[in-house]
Protein backbone atom coordinates (compact mmCIF):
# COMPACT_ATOMS: atom_id res chain seq x y z
CA UNK A 1 0.00 0.00 0.00
CA UNK A 2 1.15 3.42 -1.17
CA UNK A 3 1.88 5.73 1.48
CA UNK A 4 0.95 9.66 1.30
CA UNK A 5 4.15 11.27 0.10
CA UNK A 6 4.42 8.31 -2.35
CA UNK A 7 1.22 9.44 -4.04
CA UNK A 8 1.66 12.97 -3.63
CA UNK A 9 5.49 11.94 -5.71
CA UNK A 10 3.36 10.08 -8.75
CA UNK A 11 0.70 12.79 -8.79
CA UNK A 12 3.31 15.65 -9.03
CA UNK A 13 5.17 13.36 -11.78
CA UNK A 14 2.08 13.12 -13.64
CA UNK A 15 1.27 17.05 -13.50
CA UNK A 16 4.37 18.19 -14.23
CA UNK A 17 4.77 15.77 -17.14
CA UNK A 18 1.60 16.84 -18.53
CA UNK A 19 2.74 21.36 -17.97
CA UNK A 20 6.02 19.88 -19.60
CA UNK A 21 4.96 18.08 -22.81
CA UNK A 22 2.33 20.57 -23.30
CA UNK A 23 4.60 23.55 -23.73
CA UNK A 24 2.98 25.72 -20.86
CA UNK A 25 6.19 25.90 -18.54
CA UNK A 26 9.53 25.67 -20.19
CA UNK A 27 11.08 24.18 -17.05
CA UNK A 28 9.66 23.02 -13.10
CA UNK A 29 11.21 23.69 -9.94
CA UNK A 30 10.81 20.86 -7.43
CA UNK A 31 12.93 18.08 -5.66
CA UNK A 32 14.79 15.34 -5.54
CA UNK A 33 17.13 12.81 -3.49
CA UNK A 34 20.69 14.09 -2.06
CA UNK A 35 23.48 12.50 -2.10
CA UNK A 36 23.15 11.43 1.76
CA UNK A 37 20.27 10.62 3.43
CA UNK A 38 17.47 13.00 5.16
CA UNK A 39 18.23 15.45 2.15
CA UNK A 40 16.24 16.77 -0.78
CA UNK A 41 17.98 18.84 -3.04
CA UNK A 42 15.86 21.65 -5.73
CA UNK A 43 15.77 20.26 -9.20
CA UNK A 44 14.94 21.65 -12.67
CA UNK A 45 13.45 19.94 -14.89
CA UNK A 46 13.17 21.07 -18.77
CA UNK A 47 11.79 17.60 -20.46
CA UNK A 48 8.81 15.55 -19.65
CA UNK A 49 10.66 12.40 -19.56
CA UNK A 50 12.63 14.37 -16.35
CA UNK A 51 9.44 14.17 -14.26
CA UNK A 52 10.27 10.98 -13.17
CA UNK A 53 13.08 12.14 -11.57
CA UNK A 54 11.42 14.32 -9.32
CA UNK A 55 10.68 12.91 -5.34
CA UNK A 56 8.41 14.27 -2.18
CA UNK A 57 8.93 13.58 1.56
CA UNK A 58 8.85 15.00 4.65
CA UNK A 59 12.99 16.72 3.44
CA UNK A 60 12.29 18.76 1.65
CA UNK A 61 12.85 21.41 3.67
CA UNK A 62 14.55 24.18 1.14
CA UNK A 63 12.22 26.91 -0.12
CA UNK A 64 11.79 26.83 -3.75
CA UNK A 65 10.77 30.31 -3.65
CA UNK A 66 14.70 31.34 -3.26
CA UNK A 67 15.31 30.08 -6.50
CA UNK A 68 12.20 31.42 -8.40
CA UNK A 69 13.66 34.73 -9.33
CA UNK A 70 16.74 33.37 -11.34
CA UNK A 71 15.43 30.73 -13.04
CA UNK A 72 12.85 33.23 -14.82
CA UNK A 73 15.34 35.54 -15.21
CA UNK A 74 17.05 32.87 -16.89
CA UNK A 75 14.82 32.83 -19.77
CA UNK A 76 15.07 36.61 -20.63
CA UNK A 77 17.31 38.21 -22.86
CA UNK A 78 20.46 39.94 -21.33
CA UNK A 79 19.98 43.20 -20.57
CA UNK A 80 21.77 46.13 -19.13
CA UNK A 81 21.03 47.93 -15.59
CA UNK A 82 18.06 50.79 -16.64
CA UNK A 83 17.46 48.92 -20.03
CA UNK A 84 13.35 48.71 -20.37
CA UNK A 85 11.88 44.69 -19.67
CA UNK A 86 11.66 42.87 -22.75
CA UNK A 87 8.61 43.11 -24.71
CA UNK A 88 5.90 40.34 -26.06
CA UNK A 89 5.74 36.56 -24.02
CA UNK A 90 8.36 35.16 -21.84
CA UNK A 91 8.21 31.00 -20.97
CA UNK A 92 6.37 30.34 -17.86
CA UNK A 93 8.14 28.09 -15.11
CA UNK A 94 6.29 25.97 -12.58
CA UNK A 95 7.20 24.99 -8.79
CA UNK A 96 6.11 23.16 -6.09
CA UNK A 97 4.92 25.48 -3.07
CA UNK A 98 3.31 24.44 0.12
CA UNK A 99 1.96 27.55 2.81
CA UNK A 100 4.82 29.18 3.68
CA UNK A 101 6.80 29.19 0.48
CA UNK A 102 3.36 29.87 -0.94
CA UNK A 103 3.29 33.02 1.15
CA UNK A 104 7.22 34.30 -0.07
CA UNK A 105 6.18 33.99 -3.68
CA UNK A 106 3.24 37.03 -2.96
CA UNK A 107 5.73 38.89 -0.90
CA UNK A 108 8.43 38.23 -3.55
CA UNK A 109 5.01 39.64 -6.36
CA UNK A 110 4.24 42.25 -4.43
CA UNK A 111 8.10 43.36 -4.20
CA UNK A 112 8.68 43.27 -7.79
CA UNK A 113 11.12 40.08 -8.04
CA UNK A 114 8.61 37.90 -9.66
CA UNK A 115 5.83 38.11 -12.34
CA UNK A 116 3.25 36.04 -11.12
CA UNK A 117 1.79 35.82 -15.00
CA UNK A 118 5.07 33.44 -15.12
CA UNK A 119 4.86 31.67 -12.45
CA UNK A 120 2.21 27.73 -12.52
CA UNK A 121 2.19 27.25 -9.10
CA UNK A 122 1.29 23.54 -7.96
CA UNK A 123 0.22 23.38 -4.62
CA UNK A 124 0.80 20.87 -1.58
CA UNK A 125 -0.64 21.34 1.90
CA UNK A 126 2.27 20.98 4.15
CA UNK A 127 2.22 17.74 6.65
CA UNK A 128 5.50 19.14 8.29
CA UNK A 129 8.42 18.82 7.54
CA UNK A 130 11.23 16.52 9.67
CA UNK A 131 14.19 18.23 11.28
CA UNK A 132 16.94 15.96 10.34
CA UNK A 133 19.02 17.16 13.13
CA UNK A 134 16.18 16.08 15.57
CA UNK A 135 16.54 12.47 13.97
CA UNK A 136 20.16 12.31 14.12
CA UNK A 137 19.67 13.16 17.84
CA UNK A 138 17.06 10.52 18.25
CA UNK A 139 19.83 7.91 16.80
CA UNK A 140 22.71 9.58 19.46
CA UNK A 141 24.00 10.82 16.31
CA UNK A 142 25.15 7.81 14.92
CA UNK A 143 25.73 7.40 11.00
CA UNK A 144 22.74 7.47 8.85
CA UNK A 145 22.85 5.42 5.70
CA UNK A 146 18.53 4.61 5.10
CA UNK A 147 15.40 6.22 5.91
CA UNK A 148 12.43 4.68 5.04
CA UNK A 149 8.96 7.23 5.78
CA UNK A 150 5.98 5.60 6.80
CA UNK A 151 2.19 8.09 7.03
CA UNK A 152 3.34 8.55 10.71
CA UNK A 153 6.97 7.33 11.46
CA UNK A 154 10.37 7.01 10.16
CA UNK A 155 12.17 3.89 9.95
CA UNK A 156 16.16 4.95 10.27
CA UNK A 157 18.65 2.47 9.86
CA UNK A 158 23.09 2.98 9.57
CA UNK A 159 25.40 0.10 10.98
CA UNK A 160 24.72 -2.14 14.29
CA UNK A 161 20.83 -0.16 14.28
CA UNK A 162 17.18 0.18 13.40
CA UNK A 163 15.01 1.94 15.19
CA UNK A 164 11.57 3.15 14.57
CA UNK A 165 11.03 7.00 15.14
CA UNK A 166 7.49 8.51 15.76
CA UNK A 167 7.07 11.16 12.86
CA UNK A 168 5.72 14.21 14.56
CA UNK A 169 8.48 14.05 17.68
CA UNK A 170 10.95 15.19 14.99
CA UNK A 171 8.71 17.97 12.65
CA UNK A 172 10.46 21.09 12.28
CA UNK A 173 9.77 23.34 14.95
CA UNK A 174 8.63 26.34 12.55
CA UNK A 175 5.91 23.74 10.91
CA UNK A 176 4.79 22.77 15.03
CA UNK A 177 3.11 26.16 15.65
CA UNK A 178 2.20 26.82 11.42
CA UNK A 179 -1.32 27.91 11.30
CA UNK A 180 -1.63 27.90 7.10
CA UNK A 181 0.09 24.66 5.35
CA UNK A 182 -2.34 24.94 2.22
CA UNK A 183 -0.84 27.07 -0.73
CA UNK A 184 -1.87 30.64 -0.34
CA UNK A 185 -1.67 30.60 -4.22
CA UNK A 186 -1.57 27.74 -6.61
CA UNK A 187 -2.63 26.71 -10.53
CA UNK A 188 -3.08 23.23 -9.57
CA UNK A 189 -3.59 21.39 -6.84
CA UNK A 190 -2.05 18.11 -5.36
CA UNK A 191 -4.54 16.41 -2.79
CA UNK A 192 -6.98 18.52 -0.43
CA UNK A 193 -6.67 21.53 1.01
CA UNK A 194 -6.48 21.01 5.00
CA UNK A 195 -7.77 24.53 6.04
CA UNK A 196 -6.02 26.58 9.21
CA UNK A 197 -4.76 24.76 12.13
CA UNK A 198 -5.27 25.28 15.34
CA UNK A 199 -2.08 25.26 17.22
CA UNK A 200 -1.72 26.18 21.35
CA UNK A 201 0.66 28.74 22.48
CA UNK A 202 2.02 29.59 19.17
CA UNK A 203 4.22 31.42 19.89
CA UNK A 204 6.28 29.70 23.25
CA UNK A 205 9.33 30.24 22.16
CA UNK A 206 9.27 33.98 22.26
CA UNK A 207 6.83 34.02 24.70
CA UNK A 208 9.96 32.24 26.81
CA UNK A 209 12.54 34.71 26.03
CA UNK A 210 9.89 38.04 26.62
CA UNK A 211 9.49 37.03 30.13
CA UNK A 212 13.27 37.28 30.95
CA UNK A 213 15.24 40.16 32.09
CA UNK A 214 16.72 42.79 29.47
CA UNK A 215 20.33 41.31 30.91
CA UNK A 216 19.48 37.56 30.60
CA UNK A 217 17.63 38.16 27.04
CA UNK A 218 20.95 39.40 25.86
CA UNK A 219 22.69 36.84 27.58
CA UNK A 220 20.49 34.15 25.78
CA UNK A 221 21.07 35.96 22.59
CA UNK A 222 25.20 36.25 23.02
CA UNK A 223 25.08 32.44 23.90
CA UNK A 224 23.03 31.40 20.83
CA UNK A 225 25.02 33.71 18.27
CA UNK A 226 28.36 32.88 20.14
CA UNK A 227 29.50 29.49 17.38
CA UNK A 228 28.01 31.44 14.23
CA UNK A 229 31.08 31.52 11.91
CA UNK A 230 29.59 34.09 9.37
CA UNK A 231 29.37 31.64 6.83
CA UNK A 232 25.89 33.57 5.58
CA UNK A 233 24.21 30.28 4.87
CA UNK A 234 20.85 31.56 6.74
CA UNK A 235 21.02 35.01 4.22
CA UNK A 236 21.59 32.38 1.17
CA UNK A 237 18.83 30.31 1.82
CA UNK A 238 16.26 32.85 2.32
CA UNK A 239 13.78 33.52 -0.29
CA UNK A 240 13.38 37.29 1.21
CA UNK A 241 17.21 38.12 0.52
CA UNK A 242 17.86 39.57 -3.11
CA UNK A 243 19.49 43.01 -2.49
CA UNK A 244 22.11 43.54 -5.26
CA UNK A 245 24.22 44.29 -2.63
CA UNK A 246 23.65 42.51 0.85
CA UNK A 247 24.59 45.26 3.98
CA UNK A 248 26.91 42.58 4.77
CA UNK A 249 29.21 43.08 1.64
CA UNK A 250 28.16 46.98 1.45
CA UNK A 251 31.75 49.25 1.89
CA UNK A 252 30.73 52.55 1.35
CA UNK A 253 29.09 52.64 3.73
CA UNK A 254 30.50 49.58 6.42
CA UNK A 255 27.91 48.96 7.98
CA UNK A 256 28.84 46.08 9.82
CA UNK A 257 32.53 44.16 10.06
CA UNK A 258 33.23 41.21 8.57
CA UNK A 259 35.36 39.36 10.94
CA UNK A 260 33.48 36.79 13.52
CA UNK A 261 34.05 39.32 16.87
CA UNK A 262 30.92 39.87 19.26
CA UNK A 263 29.53 43.25 18.40
CA UNK A 264 29.60 42.08 14.28
CA UNK A 265 28.17 38.85 14.79
CA UNK A 266 25.55 40.34 17.14
CA UNK A 267 24.69 43.35 14.52
CA UNK A 268 24.60 41.02 11.37
CA UNK A 269 22.22 38.39 13.17
CA UNK A 270 19.87 41.80 14.64
CA UNK A 271 19.97 43.86 11.38
CA UNK A 272 19.39 40.49 8.81
CA UNK A 273 16.09 39.91 11.36
CA UNK A 274 14.99 43.58 10.64
CA UNK A 275 14.85 43.21 7.00
CA UNK A 276 12.82 40.23 7.09
CA UNK A 277 10.04 42.01 9.50
CA UNK A 278 6.68 42.04 8.25
CA UNK A 279 7.97 39.61 5.14
CA UNK A 280 9.26 36.72 7.18
CA UNK A 281 6.81 33.60 6.59
CA UNK A 282 8.54 31.47 9.35
CA UNK A 283 9.53 29.05 6.72
CA UNK A 284 12.33 27.88 8.64
CA UNK A 285 15.11 27.54 5.91
CA UNK A 286 17.84 29.65 7.74
CA UNK A 287 17.76 27.21 10.79
CA UNK A 288 17.61 24.41 8.53
CA UNK A 289 20.74 25.47 6.37
CA UNK A 290 22.81 26.89 9.10
CA UNK A 291 25.73 24.47 10.20
CA UNK A 292 26.39 25.41 13.73
CA UNK A 293 22.46 25.19 14.57
CA UNK A 294 22.05 28.48 15.69
CA UNK A 295 18.38 28.97 16.48
CA UNK A 296 18.05 32.67 14.45
CA UNK A 297 14.59 31.61 13.25
CA UNK A 298 13.08 32.75 17.37
CA UNK A 299 14.67 36.72 16.21
CA UNK A 300 12.16 36.98 12.83
CA UNK A 301 9.80 34.78 15.05
CA UNK A 302 9.48 37.59 17.50
CA UNK A 303 8.96 40.36 14.59
CA UNK A 304 6.23 38.31 13.16
CA UNK A 305 4.25 37.86 16.44
CA UNK A 306 5.09 42.20 17.11
CA UNK A 307 3.28 42.11 13.15
CA UNK A 308 0.64 40.32 13.79
CA UNK A 309 -0.19 42.25 16.93
CA UNK A 310 1.09 45.39 16.08
CA UNK A 311 -0.65 45.28 12.49
CA UNK A 312 -2.81 42.50 12.62
CA UNK A 313 -0.64 41.17 9.20
CA UNK A 314 1.36 38.08 8.24
CA UNK A 315 3.19 38.00 5.83
CA UNK A 316 1.71 37.07 2.37
CA UNK A 317 -1.68 36.23 3.11
CA UNK A 318 -3.05 38.33 0.59
CA UNK A 319 -2.08 40.05 -2.74
CA UNK A 320 -3.71 42.90 -2.61
CA UNK A 321 -1.96 43.52 1.13
CA UNK A 322 1.81 44.79 0.69
CA UNK A 323 3.79 44.33 4.16
CA UNK A 324 2.61 46.88 6.77
CA UNK A 325 6.06 48.33 6.76
CA UNK A 326 6.45 49.36 3.07
CA UNK A 327 3.35 51.24 3.49
CA UNK A 328 2.15 54.29 5.78
CA UNK A 329 -1.43 55.05 6.82
CA UNK A 330 -2.57 57.99 8.56
CA UNK A 331 -4.72 55.65 10.97
CA UNK A 332 -1.83 53.28 11.28
CA UNK A 333 -1.09 52.09 15.25
CA UNK A 334 2.11 54.48 16.33
CA UNK A 335 1.23 54.38 20.10
CA UNK A 336 4.04 51.79 20.91
CA UNK A 337 6.51 53.31 18.64
CA UNK A 338 7.30 56.80 20.88
CA UNK A 339 6.08 57.59 24.48
CA UNK A 340 6.87 60.74 25.07
CA UNK A 341 7.27 62.04 29.20
CA UNK A 342 6.19 65.18 30.09
CA UNK A 343 6.81 65.91 33.58
CA UNK A 344 6.58 62.78 34.53
CA UNK A 345 3.13 61.58 32.68
CA UNK A 346 3.25 59.54 30.04
CA UNK A 347 1.17 60.59 27.30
Amino acid sequence: MSTVNEKITSEIREKVRELLASGHVAAFLGYTSGSVPMVMQPLIIRTPEDADRLEWNSFCVLNLANYLPALLKSFEPPRRPGDPPPEGPLPKVGVLATGCWSRNMVIQVQENQVDRDRVVVVGISSRGMVDRKKVLAAVGHRDVTAVYEYDHSLKVSGPGYEREINRWDVVRDNCRTCVHPDPVIFDHMIGDLKGERDVADRFRQVEDIEVLAPEDRWSWFSTEIASCIRCYACRNACPLCYCPTCFVDDSRPQWVGKSIDKADTAIFHILRAYHCAGRCTDCGSCESACPMGIKMRILTRKLQKDVLELYGAEAGMDMQSPPPLSTYKMDDPQDFILTESIKGEEK
